[in-house]
């Protein structure tokens, strides 16, 4: 039986601004190739949500409730809840992630 995929209100947020600056900065066409290819890592999500790993900043804090998985350079943090995975944030990896993690996960 599939996972259900639920996208919180930040990561909705992170996509929509990923989408306007890959637009703005590169081109609409690579926007919508990125967006696809993360839809793609959803459904993959649906079918096997165990197979990512658990972020490093956030072991070395003792929490192992979020994994991680990527479509380079673009990280995809997610919790499991029984049958639903609830993505929690689209982030570029190549951003200050300890920081970002922490306001966003830990100090809601």
């Amino acid at each position: 039986m599939p996972y259900k995929v639920l996208l919180t209100h930040d990561a909705v947020a992170d996509l929509e601004e990923l989408d306007v600056w890959l637009s703005t900065n590169d081109s609409p066409e690579k926007a919508e190739y990125v967006l696809d290819k993360i839809a793609d890592v959803f459904e993959r999500l649906s079918e096997l949500p165990e197979r990512g790993a658990y972020p490093k900043e956030l072991s070395v804090l003792g929490i192992h409730d979020f994994r991680e998985v990527y479509f380079k350079p673009y990280r995809i943090l997610y919790r499991v809840d029984r049958s639903t995975v609830y993505v929690y944030l689209v982030a570029d990896g190549r951003r200050d992630m300890q920081t970002l993690l922490s306001h966003r996960l830990i100090n809601t």
